[in-house]
């Protein structure tokens, strides 16, 4: 059999396959022989029809269609152990169905054209000696202090107030809502959708809520009624209220002050998860806490700065049948954190919604596996293998969270293989020249825009 390769885009090969005579003349007889003992024909038994008469009756179209069908399978099958291709996947039918069956003529050569995705091919380039910058976080012992006097106002008993004015640092229980105003500075009479609740246990601290709505209720008391205009951010999210000024009525229904617990080992010993005897301990155990959690965020900031480099100084050719894997396994992740979030994924991931879904994931499907990919390739050429400890702590760890059926071996890949690539990036930040810059220089911070004067589920009851 005569086989012609050739290079394509999204890692696939194209063939173009010459079946030799007689091997179109053998698939043509098998075929009609098949016809002929299963096909019924009116005025003869079932496997008696003469050929000749089954071709009359069923036409030739119809019969070189059912000849094709097998032959162009098992003709691609052969070309690619012929060839030693690493197939992934089906093929693809590059030539018209239709003019196959018009070309076609049993005896004579059949050459056919079809595509086959094969494994991504990995070009890398430059991968060591990278320069580049990273965000180094380091640990502020406020961080300790604002954990701490967090953790007081969280455990602070509430205790009503009548005789002050509200303060930064109360609970106010409070009914709102809000009106867009006219030019002319006269509220609207429809209420802005959304603006307006009940009973709404609203935290009195700076940073809260959209500004100037918090400062609204400063020095108010129990039961008094008050107006007053917030201008909404021009780059609130929702732009039919962004850059507008709104009108709100509220009116406070009770004040609550917070009474702080003293910071003592009684204390430490109720608030902290791990229930330590003295403040002294707890204050220790922290700090080490916020230390590593620096330390990981600035490792984070030097792989994010790494693997972006190594993504544009390497290229990946991906297969569409790993792309769709990749997207299947972004979507099943977003599912299951969905679900952990308490949020119904049937209403989401529904089949009306599941297209638009995979195309949306497809960007950071194939960002995620080209870079995956990369970096596994890094491995192999530098010879860089998983730690058989850390293989052996991290699989048993894994087995111990499992708590339903699994395969093994693909479990031990997966383990294998993210403790490989840690293991690449760990080396390709010692080949790299960093420069540390402070946290916020690289990207600046996306800031927390609390809706919740919009959404009043969003809010947190006391």
């Amino acid at each position: 059999m005569k086989v012609t390769q050739e290079k394509l885009p999204a890692s696939q090969i194209g063939l173009e396959i010459e079946v030799p005579a007689d091997v179109t003349q053998k698939a043509y007889n098998n075929a009609v022989s098949k016809l002929a003992r299963t096909v019924n024909l009116p005025g003869f038994r079932k496997g008696k029809v003469p050929k000749q008469i089954l071709i009359q009756r069923l036409g030739t179209g119809r019969i070189k269609a059912s000849v094709l069908e097998e032959l162009v399978d098992d003709s691609l099958k052969a070309a690619i152990e012929q060839e030693k291709i690493e197939a992934l996947g089906n093929y693809q039918l590059k030539s018209s169905f239709e003019e196959l069956i018009a070309s076609y003529q049993p005896g004579e050569p059949f050459t056919f054209k079809a595509a086959v995705d094969v494994p991504a091919t990995v070009t890398l380039d430059t991968y060591k000696g990278l320069a580049f910058k990273a965000e180094k976080t380091e640990y502020d012992p406020a961080q300790l202090e604002e954990y701490l006097e967090q953790k007081r106002r969280d455990t602070a008993t509430l205790i009503p107030v009548e005789d002050r004015g509200a303060e930064l640092g109360d609970v106010a229980i409070a009914d709102y809502e809000g009106r867009y105003l006219t030019e002319a500075g006269e509220e609207e009479e429809e209420i802005i959708p959304g603006t307006k609740a009940d009973d709404f246990s609203l935290d009195l601290e700076e940073g809260k809520f959209i500004p100037g709505f918090i400062d609204g209720f400063i020095g108010m008391k129990p039961e008094e009624t008050k107006k007053f205009t917030v201008t909404f951010p021009e780059d609130y999210g929702q732009e039919e209220m962004a850059g507008k000024d709104v009108s709100f009525t509220v009116t406070l229904k009770e004040l609550k002050g917070r009474e702080l617990p003293d910071l003592d080992d009684d204390f430490a010993s109720e608030a902290s998860e791990e229930e330590f005897d003295t403040l002294d301990a707890w204050k220790e155990s922290l700090e080490a806490q916020f230390k590593e959690n620096a330390e990981i965020a600035t490792k984070n900031s030097v792989r994010q700065s790494l693997v972006k480099l190594l993504e544009q100084n390497n290229s990946v050719d991906l297969p569409e049948v790993s792309v769709n894997e990749e997207i299947t396994a972004v979507l099943t992740q977003q599912m299951m954190e969905f679900s952990r979030m308490g949020i119904d994924v049937n209403q989401l991931f529904n089949k009306d919604m599941i297209p638009k879904l995979r195309e949306t994931a497809r960007p950071e499907a194939e960002k995620r596996l080209g870079n995956s990919l990369i970096l596994t390739e890094i491995a192999k050429v530098e010879k860089i293998e998983a730690d058989p400890e850390k293989f052996g702590d991290r699989l048993e760890s894994a087995k111990a969270e499992l708590t339903e059926e699994y395969d093994e071996e693909r479990l031990k890949e997966a383990i294998k293989e993210e403790i490989t690539i840690e293991a690449t990036l760990d080396w390709l930040q010692e080949q790299s020249e960093i420069e540390f810059v402070p946290v916020g220089t690289l990207e600046p911070e996306e800031e927390d825009e609390d809706d919740g004067v919009i959404d009043v589920e969003a809010s947190e009851e006391e």
